[in-house]
């Protein structure tokens, strides 16, 4: 039932404010450009601030929300209409409707706009609870900088967890798109200036985070697990090493390199290596940055040494097949430490792994349907080796039957052979003998014809579903460190949000030291991330969405302006009530100028 007094054929409401209704029968009371609107959402009507704008496109008119004034029972209605009321004496709109003014005339309104508040907030607290914004303050406190460095960067490190974009667009984003608590605007030099002081304060923050992050969660941190990635630039020109007068001195390598091993398959331009050190549950506790040439073993070494130097204990080091060098293994069990390391089973018929995968011995199921054996190699000597030979039945299975596919398919590809005569034989037989799937299972006889490799699908068949892994570490159990390795999976997910949530790339830096500083900003970002995901249960993503709908409102009045918060949504409730943050007041605390900060 529409009440009568939408029923005005002028399309006005009898207190003269223009409405029209949409398909869902919703009022939209017209104020010019801009009107206040309820909508529907679970069984609850929402009142919102919007505006139409036409999309030149398509010419057809559409909503944009402007400001969430919260649930329609829980506010004063007839207040808002004042507040329309008093907005619509400052537009200009030659088509604006002439609305009589009956709110306080000497306390008219202006809406400004409004800005994401959920996201900034949510950050911020974990940035607090963290202790980051104390190791910052005790950092800077016996530095005269004008401008408010621990601000600025959470304010990068807030700009790559919710919009990732260049430092320059970033004084847009903090001036117009984002609320950052006792930041109004920043400037791009500033920000460069405030990328050189993380970097000269990087060893301590990492180590201060670090311990506080552990105290806080309970880190375990008796399992760290090493991965590396790399990050490609697009220019053709590598970096220059500079090199020093004194000949005792090492040369500066500069950071920009090529290298064959790019895990981006792009060889041919410049790289850097990337390396975390991250717990079992995911939470990046440190990060590191090299030449895109740098060794295996150069990282390893490094890692040890920083590590090392933080007198964590015990800690086994988790890595996977590219880091199974007897040189890596020799580093990574230097004082005192161990590793798991993922091994590739086919080597050759002498290698230690085929001597594992032929010892003899029984599996034992685990929980989770995995088959292990416990493998001792020279057992009575100091050169004993260990190994957990593990198997999965369902790969198992699935192993099997693609391979017999490909066997049928080969089978009848020779066949077809066999029809053949002179060159286009010729031409057959050499391109299903170099074939990289099918010529797999191909011999050729001293005659020269073509068979099926028997003893080939047979020695293939003791692979199915197996992986084997080493440890150094004879006291722990083998379900630990099946379990340990498996979790490498899982941790190899921080690189990838690394790349796609927080878009490490494209670096738009040329200078090595603007390089290391926009690595840690990212660290700072996931560990951040990572925390907020572990404490509620949900995807970054969700988490985004559930708190795109918190916004902060500007009002301009003859008093000054007015930060007023949005309807907080029961679902960011509960988020902030996980992660142990406060929820925003009502009204805000307008940041002070820069200038005044001087």
């Amino acid at each position: 039932m529409i009440p009568k007094w939408r029923k005005n054929r002028k399309g006005r409401s009898n207190n003269g404010v223009p409405i029209r209704l949409d398909k869902y029968g919703t009022p939209w009371y017209n104020i010019g450009t801009m009107y206040i609107r309820t909508v529907k959402s679970r069984n609850k009507e929402y009142v919102q601030l919007a505006h139409n704008f036409r999309d030149p496109k398509t010419g057809v008119s559409k909503p944009k929300i402007l400001f969430n004034f919260g649930r329609k029972d829980q506010i004063d209605v007839e207040g808002l209409e004042r507040f329309a009321d008093s907005i619509s004496r400052f537009l200009d709109s030659e088509n604006l409707a002439s609305v009589p003014y009956r709110g306080r005339e000497d306390l008219p309104f202006e809406f400004i706009g409004s800005r994401q508040l959920g996201g900034t907030w949510l950050l911020d607290g974990l940035w607090d609870r963290l202790g980051i914004r104390k190791t910052l303050e005790k950092l800077l406190a016996k530095r005269n900088y004008s401008m408010p460095v621990e601000r600025m960067l959470f304010a990068m490190v807030a700009n790559r967890a919710l919009n990732p974009s260049s430092k320059l667009y970033m004084e847009h984003w903090v001036k117009e798109e984002a609320f950052i608590p006792e930041l109004p605007e920043v400037d791009v030099h500033n920000l460069y200036r405030t990328m050189d002081f993380l970097l000269e304060a990087e060893d301590s923050i990492q180590e201060e985070v670090f311990f506080q992050v552990a105290s806080l969660f309970n880190l375990e941190v008796d399992l760290i697990f090493l991965d590396t990635t790399t990050t490609y630039f697009e220019i053709s020109a590598e970096d220059d090493d500079f090199g020093s007068e004194d000949p005792e001195e090492e040369p500066v390598l500069g950071l920009r390199k090529r290298s064959q091993n790019s895990k981006d398959k792009r060889p041919d331009l410049p790289q850097v290596v990337i390396a975390f050190a991250v717990t079992r549950t995911g939470i990046p506790v440190r990060c590191w940055v090299w030449p895109g040439n740098t060794s295996d073993q150069d990282v390893i070494k490094t890692v040890k040494k920083d590590l090392n130097s933080w007198r964590l204990g015990r800690v086994v080091m988790v890595q996977d097949t590219g880091f199974n060098s007897e040189e890596n293994k020799r580093l990574l069990q230097t004082a005192g430490g161990h590793y798991i390391i993922g091994e590739k089973l086919r080597q050759g018929r002498n290698a230690e792994p085929v001597s594992a995968l032929s010892k003899r011995g029984r599996y034992s199921t685990m929980e989770n349907g995995l088959e292990i054996k416990d493998i001792l190699l020279d057992k009575d000597s100091e050169a004993r080796r260990r190994y957990v030979l593990v198997r999965n039945p369902d790969e198992a299975k699935r192993d099997a039957l693609k391979r017999e596919d490909i066997v049928k398919e080969t089978e009848r590809r020779l066949e077809e052979l066999k029809q053949l005569d002179g060159e286009p034989h010729e031409k057959a037989a050499c391109a299903l003998r170099s074939h990289k799937v099918f010529g797999k299972y191909i011999r050729q006889t001293k005659t020269g014809k073509l068979r099926l490799d028997k003893a080939k699908i047979r020695n293939e068949a003791q692979y199915d579903g197996k992986y084997l892994i080493s440890t150094s570490d004879l006291g722990i159990s083998a379900e630990d460190v099946v379990l340990g390795y498996k979790q490498l999976h899982e941790i190899e997910r921080v690189f990838k949000d690394m790349k796609h949530l927080i878009d490490i790339r494209p670096l738009r830096h040329r200078l090595d030291e603007r390089i290391r500083a926009h690595v840690l900003l990212c660290w700072l970002g996931m560990l951040l991330i990572r925390i907020a995901e572990q404490e509620t249960d949900t995807t970054w993503f969700n988490l985004k969405k559930t708190l795109s709908t918190l916004q902060v409102g500007i009002l301009k009045t003859p008093e000054g302006d007015i930060l007023q918060t949005g309807q907080i949504q029961k679902e960011a409730a509960r988020v902030f009530e996980a992660l142990k943050i406060k929820e925003p007041a009502t009204f805000l605390d307008l940041p002070v100028p820069l200038q005044e900060n001087l």
